[in-house]
Parts: structure tokens; sequence; C-alpha cells
């Protein structure tokens, strides 16, 4: 997906213009991954833009700087407040892509990391539709594993973690599908390259537990919930391939990927082969969400004008 370039970008507590938005070759997270991010999405309507979960974003943040020791020095509330004005000196209205970046700086060569500065960005700039799938998405089982918790900290968005997902995503686009579906270090489906994963079988809604080496994605909190409304059970555990390809419906959720259903994975059809009911009624439910159509979770909107 091509980026659309804005006029700022927030650094470490300054907007500087995008072509200005620089780092050293030596940066401490450019040779050895240590950096934590986020995808933090806004909508735009005819009057105002509003971001989807800010808080919970920014929390999730700071809990995967937690664990690798990067110190912000910002608040939450700073970060908010430079996340909104962004926006505002950007002029963006229309639906948008936020990303809050903090990363280990220009310091020390070498895998102890402690004596690189912590430096903290946002990016903001107008984002269409991560997956190009109106039919729906075709997807493949990848054949690298998701990483193991064991190994890596999965639930954290760590810039150094998305290799893995790269090399799924790059499998699955050189052989001609939209997307991958990871399977975990036991085998059973955790998620995709980028987004978490449902099934629905008999009317019951189905989605991988934490433990299978998910990140717990927001979007995925917002379709449990939503679900839940729409008087469906929803039930985490283990799942394996084989019900994937049996069940009725599936669907990704995520950030960049919103609410976008499956309709095929390994060449073969998920039920008929079309968007399923469920899947469309949650997608639906959640545009009206986002665009702040639906006045039961206005609290989940952060107004920007």
């Amino acid at each position: 997906m091509s980026l659309q370039e804005v006029d700022y970008i927030w650094m470490d507590g300054k907007f500087v213009k995008w072509a200005d938005a620089k780092v050293h070759i030596m940066t401490h997270c450019l040779h050895y991954g240590t950096g934590v991010f986020e995808g933090i999405r806004g909508y735009g309507n005819k009057s105002n833009l509003y971001i989807f979960r800010l808080e919970e974003h920014l929390n999730r943040l700071f809990n995967s700087a937690k664990l690798y020791f990067l110190d912000i020095n910002w608040s939450k509330k700073n970060l908010e407040d430079a996340i909104i004005e962004l926006l505002r000196k950007n002029q963006i209205r229309d639906t948008c892509y936020i990303r809050p970046i903090a990363f280990r700086g220009y310091g020390v060569f070498g895998l102890n990391p402690f004596g690189a500065p912590v430096q903290v960005a946002i990016v903001a700039f107008p984002f269409g539709k991560y997956l190009e799938a109106e039919e729906g998405a075709s997807c493949c089982i990848t054949s690298w594993r998701r990483i193991a918790t064991d190994a890596l900290p999965a639930e954290s968005k760590a810039c150094g973690n998305y290799v893995n997902s790269v090399l799924a995503k790059m499998e699955a686009v050189k052989n001609g599908f939209d997307e991958a579906i990871f399977l975990d270090s036991l085998g059973f489906v955790s998620e995709g390259s980028g987004e978490n994963l449902f099934l629905m079988k008999n009317e019951i809604i189905y989605t991988p537990p934490v433990y299978a080496s998910i990140l717990a994605g927001i979007t995925r909190d917002t379709a449990i919930q939503l679900s839940k409304e729409m008087g469906m059970e929803v039930i985490e555990r283990p799942i394996t391939r084989t019900e994937l390809y049996c069940s009725d419906e599936v669907f990704f959720t995520g950030t960049a990927a919103e609410v976008t259903p499956v309709v095929k994975i390994d060449h073969r059809n998920i039920g008929d082969g079309k968007i399923g009911p469920v899947s469309l009624k949650l997608k639906e439910r959640f545009k009206a969400i986002v665009n702040g159509e639906d006045k039961k979770h206005r609290d989940w909107l952060t107004t920007v004008y």
C-alpha cells in the first residue's frame, strides 16, 4: 500500500516536517528491532474525526514498552494530546492511520541496549483499506510458525516481532493469496500476519486464546463485545487447522484490517465461498460505531475537532 505524505510528524515533543523526520543510521532499533509501536485508526464523517479506542491503544503501547525496559519519558496524556494536535496540524479529516513508536535511538552498538536513548515519534496519515478484498479475503496457512511466547513476548507490538509477520505475508503474496494465517508452535491456529482470527460454526463464534501466541487485539476485543451484543456465544479455545476449513464463516479483525471476512483458505471455500451473514452484520455494526453513527459506544471515540 502506498504511503500518503503529510506536512508534519511529531518527534520527541516537536513537530518536524515530513522530510526532516530522520534518525541516524546507527539507531539501535534499526539494527536490532528494539522498539514498540501502535496502530490506531481515525475515522472521519461530515461533522468530525474520531480516534477509535485511543486510551486502550496507548495502554498497550506502554505495556509493550515495559516488557522491553523502554522508559517512555512522556505520559499517556502527553501522547494523547500530541496525537490530536498532530491530526489538527496536518488538517486530517478523513479516515487515517496513526502510528506512535518508541524506540532505542543512537548511542550504543551491540545487544546491550541500555545506553541508547529512548525516542518517541508519532506519524498520522490518510489511510484506506488494508486488505482490498471486497468479496472476502483468500488466505493460506503459512509454512512459518507464529513466534512462541517463550521465545519472544508475542503480546507485545515490538518492531522485531514483525519480521515473523513479514515472512508470512511475503509467502502469501508470492503464492497469490491476500493474507497468511499462522499456526502456533503446537500446531493450533494463531492469527493472521497482522490480524486476529475468528470462525463461526453452528452459530457459535470461536477465536484462539491469548496463549496461542496472539496479540491481544483491541479490535478483537471490540468484535467479541459486539458479537455478544448480537446474541452470539463467543468461546476462546485452541482451534485446529481442520476446523478452519470446515467452519461456516471466518473473519479477521485488526486496526488496519477492521473486520474482514475470509471466504477461502488453502483453495478451500469457507461455507459457500461468499461473505457470511454474521461476518457482514459485524462488519456493518463496526463501521457504524467507528463513524460515530451508533451512539451505544461513543465512549470508544475521541473527538478531534
